[in-house]
């Protein structure tokens, strides 16, 4: 579908993919004047910047957001941060350090969350 082996993502990104290529392919893509606007909005986002426009958006949540997480039959909540995350009150940079301080073992946060 896309002529390059997949990324390394979840399940359910990937079926989103496919889903949406599956619909391209059948119905044709965004419209010139739609991709057009895209960038334009994209460019006054990140001002032109080419460094700015390759951070992905989604690599960080909006602050405010609440991850749960249940773990051994308790109920988990991070709230993230303008600078990191919150949890049980005391600030933490990472979500990594916070599923250390859960499970007592090394995960990778973002895996441990979802």
């Amino acid at each position: 579908m896309f002529d390059s082996d997949p990324p390394p993502f979840n399940r359910r990104y990937l079926e989103s993919r496919l889903a949406y290529r599956i619909q391209e392919l059948a119905y044709g893509g965004l419209k010139p004047e739609t991709i057009r606007r895209l960038e334009r909005l994209g460019e006054e986002l990140d001002g032109g910047d080419r460094k700015k426009s390759r951070i992905r958006a989604d690599a960080m949540p909006i602050a405010g957001t609440r991850l749960i997480r249940e773990w051994q039959g308790v109920e988990h909540v991070v709230t993230v941060a303008a600078d990191g995350f919150e949890w049980q009150g005391r600030p933490y940079k990472s979500l990594s350090a916070i599923a250390r301080a859960i499970t007592g073992t090394r995960w990778n946060g973002w895996v441990f969350f979802g």
